[in-house]
């Protein structure tokens, strides 16, 4: 496999003939409600039928570079369990491997580049998406930035998105364009344990080899995500209206509609909010994607029309099945500041400190080239924004050409990150205080 478009199959569909409105992302209309149901429930359908696959049946790439994986054949047909028995006791666990899908709209090219460059590990896979605003020129320039770095050709890695989704910030298109690439990357190789989804925005706060070290020593069904019960607000703003998300359907950009009627609540199953980044197990992401049980598809066409999909799907789908909701863990290890009206604001220098104290493993949002990038790049990551971080698998002699030679992946060298972490996650762990925060149902909720 090499560092190519990708031409999978696409989870909307075109009808074309819409008229695209670049001033305007928003319109009031009114619409009959069986009309819109209807609309968005085929839609819905549409997107379960074009996920569910069986990832076995993807043929595996051609062996990548063998000064980065010595013992390819073990790399990709064992789970990397550390209690396998073939482990020593003595020896440190296998590292864990993670599915980054990273997206970004028109002129985040850049911003993604560097992005990979500062979560790159040869034992991870990576999915790049561009959405359909940016052009099919920022798609290609993308891709051939990507083979001209040779590590990411020697590992064959990375792979970039070729037939783009829309991900409008309002409306279900951008929770189908997570599922379609996590749908890719499930595809894509058989041996990564967690999924991670990131955009343009987002940047990590340690190493890879940080992150990996302190995930090897936990239990790969653990799902990190924040999510709450309580709705208040949320119910009148975020779920009970009705919208038309023209990404799931047209091939141009169009407008979010907004029905003027309401729906009531579902009574099936209660709904969580959280946030639209979370890291993911391996099992629940095929769950979700495999379609095995009624309640990811059920709920799939419940948000189908809902203003807020992406950060509901994934808390609701994890807290109300038995078989997962054990395994959430209620924090999505990314920083992130609220301004004195609870919305998101924008990370600069003056948040450096907290970031760092934080113990988080990323943190968002962030200003494309805002100084304090560099500084963590300098102070944090220890590279250069057009390299790779160094990690274990980095064997070259100098500062400034470390990554040029390679050796096996699976040598970890964790720092100052990595200690942070720990002492992060000895903190979410300790004295079993996570379970009185997993998936509580908070009886003030107003979703009833």
């Amino acid at each position: 496999m090499h560092n190519h478009h990708l031409q999978p199959p696409p989870t909307t569909t075109s009808t074309g003939g819409a008229t695209g409105s670049n001033n305007s992302s928003i319109c009031r209309i009114t619409f009959s409600t069986p009309f819109i149901l209807l609309i968005t429930t085929i839609f819905s359908l549409l997107l379960i039928l074009s996920l569910s696959f069986s990832p076995s049946s993807t043929s595996l790439p051609p062996h990548p570079n063998p000064s980065l994986f010595p013992n390819f054949h073990n790399y990709l047909n064992s789970p990397s369990n550390p209690n396998d028995q073939n482990t020593l006791p003595s020896t440190p666990p296998t590292p864990p491997s993670i599915a980054y899908l990273i997206s970004g709209s028109t002129k985040d090219s850049s911003r993604i580049l560097r992005l990979l460059f500062a979560v790159y590990h040869p034992r991870n896979q990576y999915l790049l998406h561009l959405d359909r605003k940016a052009t099919q020129k920022e798609r290609d320039e993308l891709a051939l930035a990507v083979q001209s770095v040779p590590v990411f050709k020697a590992a064959q890695n990375v792979n970039v998105i070729g037939k783009a989704d829309f991900r409008y910030s309002i409306g279900s298109s951008a929770l189908s364009a997570t599922l379609h690439g996590a749908s890719i990357l499930l595809r894509l190789s058989n041996s990564w344990d967690w999924f991670i989804n990131l955009s343009a925005a987002d940047y990590p706060l340690v190493t890879q080899d940080d992150l990996l070290h302190i995930l090897s020593y936990l239990p790969k069904d653990l799902n990190f995500v924040n999510h709450s019960s309580y709705i208040g607000w949320r119910e009148s703003k975020k779920l009970k209206p009705i919208v038309v998300d023209p990404g799931l359907y047209l091939a141009e950009e169009s407008e979010v509609y907004y029905a003027t009627q309401k729906r009531e609540l579902p009574d099936a199953y209660r709904l969580f909010t959280g946030s639209s980044s979370a890291i993911l197990s391996r099992k629940f992401t095929e769950f979700c994607i495999l379609g095995s049980d009624n309640l990811p598809r059920t709920l799939l066409m419940y948000l189908s029309n809902s203003p807020s999909s992406e950060s509901v799907y994934f808390p609701t789908v994890l807290c109300n099945s038995r078989k997962f909701n054990g395994t959430t863990i209620n924090h999505n290890m990314q920083y992130a500041s609220f301004n004195s009206r609870s919305q998101v604001r924008r990370l600069n220098s003056s948040d450096f400190n907290d970031l760092v104290m934080s113990g988080a493993a990323f943190a968002s949002p962030f200003k494309a080239g805002d100084p304090v990038l560099d500084k963590i790049d300098h102070e944090l990551l220890h590279h250069n924004r057009d390299e790779p971080v160094p990690g274990g698998w980095c064997l070259g002699d100098t500062e400034t050409n470390k990554c040029t030679v390679w050796g096996d992946a699976e040598i970890i060298r964790p720092g100052f990150g990595a200690k942070r972490l720990e002492k992060h996650f000895l903190e979410l762990f300790s004295n079993g205080s996570y379970l009185s925060d997993q998936c509580q149902y908070e009886k003030t909720s107003s979703s009833r």
